[in-house]
């Protein structure tokens, strides 16, 4: 559905050429829009607009990853150890863990754009917008490095369906990883022993 509501098609002259959109926004950007944007089996009104807050939404997750692995740069897996851990690190482990089961759900139910909706909060508000401004104090403990690369790794694994190629970029860039392509890695899963209610 166009702007004014009316059924792209070649004869009303009203298609849009995904290549353009494509060329402006990245691959990535079209298909997280055009797979989180409404229910299933309902019509899409194209806007151009959420298809450019989407490449923000990228871009601001790209901004992310390159703040976490310039702090775990040296890190590997021998340092990796989720102990000692902060409140905020175990609110993040919490909300994270809550997300995957969230995300999990719906996406078993083909309900992309809750899963979408879902992701999107939790990265912009909870991951970029508090957690990472908080742990800019505490960065330097292994807790906090290997909670920075647990919720990272998380993420991008939970977003590689929508956004294939950013994805596989940031993965490939991780210090820790179990899989050569993060095609081939393992789905993240509820660990109920990361829930911390209580310091949440």
């Amino acid at each position: 559905i166009d702007e004014d509501k009316r059924k792209m098609s070649k004869s009303l002259g009203n298609g849009i050429d995904p290549m353009d959109l494509i060329d402006e926004y990245g691959c990535d950007a079209l298909r997280y829009y055009l797979t989180t944007t409404s229910a299933m089996g309902m019509d899409i009104k194209f806007d151009t607009d959420k298809v450019a807050s989407t490449w923000n939404f990228i871009n601001k997750l790209w901004n992310a990853s390159r703040f976490v692995l310039m702090k775990l740069e040296g890190f590997n897996s021998s340092d990796y150890k989720l102990e000692d851990l902060n409140d905020s690190d175990k609110w993040i482990l919490t909300k994270l863990n809550e997300t995957i089961k969230k995300v999990t759900k719906s996406m078993d139910k083909y309900e992309f754009n809750n899963a979408g909706a879902i992701l999107y909060s939790f990265i912009w508000d909870d991951f970029c917008d508090k957690y990472i401004e908080m742990s800019k104090f505490t960065s330097d403990t292994i807790g906090t490095k290997s909670t920075l690369c647990t919720v990272l790794t998380g993420i991008i694994k939970m977003l590689h369906p929508f956004m294939p190629y950013v994805t596989e970029e940031i993965y490939l860039m991780l210090p820790i990883k179990n899989a050569d392509s993060i095609m081939i890695s393992s789905y993240p899963e509820y660990n109920k022993k990361l829930v911390y209610t209580t310091s949440e």
